[in-house]
């Protein structure tokens, strides 16, 4: 399975430096076995956040897509209604077992606006921006991402 990571940040768009979200959302894709066949960073830009979901869902048809960055409640975190702008379906028990996971790490675990769900046969997950948060949040969903993704290639397992 192929994934893309989009990290989300106008920081780190205009004055460069390690994407070190984007190297942990790369770690959690290859522990599930995928290979991360893409990885850009945008500015906290709807648009910009839009054409390249749209574009890794249908274009170059990845089966996984990750964000980092811009959940939150700033006036530029726009990542959440950016990606719900190109679902077609919701998957709310990863968002919320993300935050949940998150609960005992930090006292603002509910104000993470992340969501997840589904373009045509792409699963895009968006995570906060810490990279401490993206490993908690990633171990809460690793293991049931492979079977998401079976089930959305249309390779049904035993349940």
């Amino acid at each position: 399975m192929r994934a893309a990571i989009l990290t989300v940040s106008s920081s780190r768009s205009r004055d460069g430096g390690a994407d070190e979200s984007g190297d942990r959302l790369a770690g959690l894709a290859e522990k599930i076995g995928a290979e991360v066949a893409d990885r850009d960073l945008v500015a906290d830009d709807r648009e910009a956040i839009e054409e390249r979901l749209r574009r890794w869902a249908d274009t170059d048809r990845y089966e996984l897509v990750l964000t980092t960055g811009g959940t939150g409640f700033a006036p530029s975190d726009v990542t959440p209604e950016a990606t719900r702008a190109v679902l077609e379906r919701d998957a709310p028990g990863l968002s919320e077992a993300m935050r949940l996971a998150s609960r005992e790490h930090s006292r603002h675990w509910m104000l993470s606006r992340g969501v997840a769900g589904i373009r045509g046969s792409t699963l895009i997950v968006n995570f906060p921006g810490s990279p401490n948060s993206i490993s908690q949040a990633g171990d809460a969903i690793a293991s049931a991402l492979p079977h998401a993704l079976e089930l959305l290639a249309g390779r049904h397992a035993a349940h």
